[in-house]
């Protein structure tokens, strides 16, 4: 485990996952979300964005955490490693309603500077229709990977097992 890509549905917990995978792996985390987000929430253009995803994946290793369709097929290709975290809405949605407690008016750690925290309806809705109408495309096509460690982890406590499982050298117990 080298290049891992962690993938789900927003609050999920794939950046806090990126966060402690990293410190037990040692290999440098990229929060995309920080690097798609220009201050004030403005979206990186589609070109800058490829260019900035590239550079990232030239490294050695990296954990990069964050879904973005228009690179997900090329970070698949380079991760060795892919793990989705394919949890119940319920607990998505109670996991972005917290985060928007915890930070109101704030800007999260892991996310590009002057981006205060904000719950819109369409983010609710996108959480509350993505087990529906983007996980089976994703658990399809990470079927079909033959060539890279898969992980679905479908809570809290799988996750909290895989990391307790997983050596400092990327293996798992």
């Amino acid at each position: 485990m080298k290049k891992i890509m962690i993938i789900g549905c927003g609050g999920a917990g794939k950046s806090t996952l990126a966060k402690r995978l990293g410190a037990k792996l040692n290999i440098p985390v990229y929060h995309l979300d920080a690097y798609f987000w220009k201050k004030g929430w403005i979206a990186t253009p589609r070109a800058e964005w490829t260019g900035v995803i590239q550079n990232i994946m030239a490294r050695d290793s990296w954990i990069m955490d964050g879904n973005f369709g228009s690179t997900m097929d090329m970070r698949i290709k380079e991760a060795d490693t892919v793990i989705f975290l394919d949890f119940p809405t319920i607990q998505c949605l109670y996991g972005v309603v917290s985060r928007r407690i915890k930070y109101h008016g704030k800007t999260r750690p892991d996310m590009a500077e002057d981006c205060l925290e904000k719950l819109d309806w369409e983010f609710i809705s996108w959480v509350a229709l993505y087990k529906k109408q983007r996980a089976p495309k994703i658990r399809e096509n990470l079927a079909s990977l033959t060539d890279k460690n898969i992980f679905i982890l479908k809570n809290r406590k799988e996750t909290e097992t895989f990391l307790q499982n997983l050596s400092k050298k990327g293996k798992i117990l």
